[in-house]
């Protein structure tokens, strides 16, 4: 199986990043790292943008993240209308920076630039898989 099986809607099945996939259903949120130079990237790449560096490793998304910036979105995009409204959040993982939804029960009013954060793994029907941010 590819990458087809993340989030809500697969735009495409195959990459050079589908691992991603294999972690999420092993309950892991991941991001890469370049060995030759130390830059970490999320969403995952598969070669290096500052040293041009391939053979990136896994690194896990784990601990608490400290809310940057969110905003909340009213009119979702194809394969996201159901889901509104819902908050997007930009979390920061100790300089690796994290985008994804906010977990549902979170009350818009209980939302704060700061709050603690960390990434939960969700299996979707139809065993499609993605993360969101949940309280910590």
């Amino acid at each position: 199986m590819g990458f087809e099986k993340f989030g809500r809607k697969g735009f495409t099945s195959q990459t050079r990043v589908s691992a991603f996939v294999d972690y999420l259903e092993k309950g892991e949120l991941c991001a890469t790292r370049c060995p030759a130079c130390g830059r970490v990237y999320f969403p995952p790449r598969a070669d290096c943008a500052g040293c041009l560096g391939s053979g990136l490793e896994w690194a896990k998304i784990e601990g608490n993240g400290s809310l940057v910036s969110y905003t909340r979105v009213n009119y979702g995009p194809a394969g996201f209308e159901s889901d509104a409204p819902y908050t997007l959040a930009l979390v920061d993982f100790n300089g690796v920076k994290v985008f994804g939804q906010l977990n549902a029960d979170v009350p818009e009013t209980a939302v704060r630039v700061g709050m603690l954060l960390q990434p939960a793994v969700v299996t979707l029907p139809g065993g499609q898989v993605t993360y969101e941010f949940l309280p910590a």
